[in-house]
């Protein structure tokens, strides 16, 4: 069963590092097989702050741009989202992100690869609240954590993995991919 997991960059920052810490994670996964990663940038999907006339959980959007959201999340088993950590807290277009939509989130699993001063601890304790509100399976046991986000960058341009704290690669994509599986599944 073929599995299409999106990659979701949540903060659109002109100094953001997930663009980064994406292409980074998509680098160490690029030879999962039986499955697509793709990475949704939510600096080019470029949504407005929550101007459905609607509830998202109705199900009855107005807008093209929230209609072609839906139908982009829609094609997705399962997510990860790349997430930075501001003043304790995931970004403002995260939320936004998440909160435009509503059934398209529902019974897919969704694993947390995180940067910040402490590795986006506070936000993805956040995130694990509000995906789960959403209806969504979050995988935060497994989470993947870049402390010191001002130093996370070598000069080469890779990612100093002596930053790395949490889970490993591997062992996220053990759990996200059984839960990915299992829930297509259940979804028929």
């Amino acid at each position: 069963m073929a599995l299409k997991i999106g990659v979701i960059i949540g903060s659109n920052r002109p100094t953001r590092l997930g663009d980064k810490v994406a292409q980074w994670f998509m680098n160490q996964v690029k030879d999962t097989p039986g499955t697509t990663f793709e990475i949704i940038d939510l600096k080019e999907v470029n949504l407005p702050y929550l101007d459905e006339p609607k509830l998202p959980s109705q199900g009855d959007y107005q807008h093209e741009h929230t209609k072609k959201w839906g139908t982009l999340l829609a094609q997705y088993d399962g997510f990860v989202l790349v997430t930075p950590e501001y003043n304790h807290g995931y970004s403002a277009p995260l939320k936004n992100a998440l909160d435009t939509a509503y059934a398209e989130w529902a019974r897919k699993p969704v694993a947390f690869v995180g940067y910040g001063s402490l590795g986006a601890s506070a936000a993805i304790e956040q995130l694990v609240n509000v995906t789960a509100q959403l209806h969504m399976v979050p995988q935060p046991a497994t989470a993947i954590k870049f402390i010191d986000a001002w130093a996370l960058v070598n000069e080469d341009g890779s990612l100093n993995e002596a930053n790395r704290r949490g889970s490993d690669v591997p062992k996220l994509l053990e759990n996200l991919l059984w839960w990915t599986q299992t829930l297509k599944s259940a979804r028929g």
